[in-house]
């Protein structure tokens, strides 16, 4: 009784984190209309993920749900359709324990003009980056074509983060991006740096334009 107490206080919490996350971003505009989904990884193993549908501006306890460590909704209602790119997250890094996934307008945009990845380089805000202590280096965000079959973008996720190493964050093409953290608080400051270096490299590219 007392484990399932605890259990549940966890749940509660993660909750709480998720819908104000849900707030903050839809207050800068990344998680227009339903767009983008949420979650973070409980001590059992299992996900508090976002519903499919829900409106992350507005989102109540209700909106968040359990899933298993496979995706498998442990409530019977439907999760975030992109539930299998959280998943493929949280096997790959052990130590994450949220994901967040925007659907800001620098991240489409750029995910529209570059094929294969984004560079980012000189940036003194790399540095945000676990791993990243100066600005003299590169970092590469991956930009994947994307896919109605999420279960073959999350095989296919997988097997680029196998082979490369590290990756921070990705992109989907005209779709938005995808990041994570060891606690809200680093997930949501990635969101931010990559935000600030997204809209630097398309203020760049129309600087670059004759």
């Amino acid at each position: 009784m007392q484990t399932a107490t605890v259990a549940e206080a966890e749940f509660r919490q993660r909750t709480a984190e998720l819908i104000e996350a849900g707030r903050v971003l839809y207050a800068r505009g990344m998680v227009p209309a339903t767009s983008g989904n949420l979650s973070a990884r409980l001590s059992s193993g299992e996900l508090a993920i976002t519903v499919s549908g829900s409106h992350k501006g507005r989102l109540g306890e209700r909106d968040i749900m359990r899933v298993d460590a496979w995706g498998e909704s442990l409530d019977g209602r439907r999760p975030s359709a992109e539930t299998l790119l959280h998943v493929q997250v949280y096997r790959h890094f052990p130590e994450v324990r949220v994901v967040l996934h925007p659907h800001s307008v620098n991240a489409t945009l750029l995910s529209r003009l570059h094929s294969r990845h984004l560079l980012l380089q000189d940036y003194e805000l790399l540095k945000a980056f676990p791993g990243v202590d100066s600005h003299a280096c590169e970092v590469v965000v991956p930009n994947f074509v994307n896919d109605q079959d999420i279960s073959r973008l999350a095989a296919e996720v997988a097997a680029y983060m196998e082979s490369n190493a590290p990756v921070h964050g990705y992109l989907i093409g005209g779709h938005g991006f995808y990041t994570w953290g060891e606690t809200m608080d680093d997930a949501l400051r990635r969101v931010e740096a990559f935000e600030f270096l997204f809209e630097c490299e398309l203020r760049m590219g129309r600087l670059q334009q004759p």
